[in-house]
């Protein structure tokens, strides 16, 4: 008798993007395919925020470019991400393609919404520490903070959490800093 892994069937990143164009926009999670609802408002604004305040640093400093999704990040043959920003150096812009990206962006940002946040912080960080990505950014909106890792340092644990109070820096942006109050302002 089969186990119900064998019966289920396994998407390829061929296949998948043979899909129709969103929305709705899917994701591809080791052969299997995820759908969720559309974000919140609020995940929305924290997300034009973000990518504002990114670009702004970006516009002064062109070391990379910045993506809001829904962009496609092919990470292997069976997965397929959509990270809700994600930065690529200039240095490694080879990676950029048409659709999105093939292969780990330098830093991916993930704004947690009650549909997703399991998702982001399990299996989608553990493919962001294993594939190459150097920092993720985790957005909690329901507690106005951001949890920081950075996968050569530690890849189960952020190395920062980041509250009202804070500063938001990275070393992938020298000179830049960001307060959480101004990110998180209604």
């Amino acid at each position: 008798m089969q186990s119900p892994t064998e019966l289920a069937y396994q998407m390829t990143a061929a296949e998948f993007f043979g899909l129709p164009e969103g929305p709705p926009f899917f994701q591809l999670i080791d052969g299997d395919l995820y759908m969720s609802p559309s974000p919140r408002r609020y995940h929305q604004k924290l997300a034009l925020r973000l990518g504002h305040i990114l670009q702004t640093y970006l516009d002064a400093h062109p070391i990379g470019e910045l993506y809001l999704a829904p962009s496609d990040v092919v990470f292997t043959a069976d997965t397929i991400l959509n990270p809700d920003l994600y930065f690529v150096t200039t240095q490694r812009e080879g990676i950029l393609t048409e659709q999105g990206a093939e292969g780990a962006p330098d830093l991916v940002i993930e704004i947690l919404s009650p549909s997703t946040a399991k998702l982001d912080l399990g299996r989608k960080r553990e493919i962001y520490a294993a594939s190459g990505v150097q920092e993720m950014w985790a957005v909690s909106p329901r507690t106005a903070t951001i949890d920081v890792y950075r996968f050569a340092e530690n890849p189960a644990e952020p190395v920062a959490v980041l509250g009202e109070g804070d500063a938001l820096s990275s070393p992938l942006f020298p000179g830049f800093s960001a307060s959480i109050a101004s990110i998180f302002r209604k």
